[in-house]
């Protein structure tokens, strides 16, 4: 089975017993907590993925890091994986538990690059936009990317909106070369 199938099942689980505790909040809280440690951490995302050093050791460390941090849910949560030597999918089971809580919420991202860092005026009226246009609540993730010397693109789930200059230059570079008014011999 895939990992990302088997992520999708335990923060399933994770999630209904959360609602069922009425501790998702919290259990979601422990999960950003926890992608945020394996993301700045690459020595700790290593150390799940070996298969030599075992279980017990894994869940030890588990424990030590987030003992005290995190609800006693999360720790058993820690638990069972580890027990079921699923540990190296806990990376992605953190990342499936936001996507479904989301989901329960109604909460969407929206990925925003532009030349330039948002005016707090401008990124607002984006959020009421987008949140209109789709229905949900929408949380803007900002990159600031230089080379699309201005505008900005706007991704929000499967849908993209390309208003940068680059892009702008790009199809006009590509309409010359296409030029009518040059006679095929």
């Amino acid at each position: 089975m895939s990992e990302l199938r088997v992520a999708s099942r335990y923060a399933k689980s994770l999630i209904e017993l959360a609602e069922e505790r009425g501790e998702l909040e919290q259990v979601y809280k422990d999960m950003q907590l926890f992608s945020k440690t394996i993301s700045q951490n690459r020595d700790f995302q290593l150390m799940l993925q070996n298969p030599i050093i075992k279980s017990d050791k894994k869940l030890a460390i588990l424990n030590s890091v987030f003992k005290g941090k995190v609800q006693e849910l999360t720790t058993a949560f820690f638990g069972i994986v580890t027990r079921k030597n699923r540990e190296a999918a806990l990376e992605f089971m953190a990342k499936s538990f936001e996507e479904q809580y989301f989901e329960i919420k109604g909460i969407q991202k929206a990925h925003v690059a532009s030349a330039f860092p948002l005016s707090p005026a401008l990124r607002e009226q984006l959020g009421l936009k987008l949140a209109a246009e789709s229905g949900k609540q929408i949380i803007l993730e900002e990159v600031v990317d230089p080379s699309l010397i201005g505008g900005m693109v706007i991704r929000v789930g499967d849908k993209q909106i390309d208003s940068s200059v680059k892009h702008n230059l790009r199809k006009l570079r590509n309409e010359f070369k296409e030029n009518p008014y040059i006679n095929k011999l």
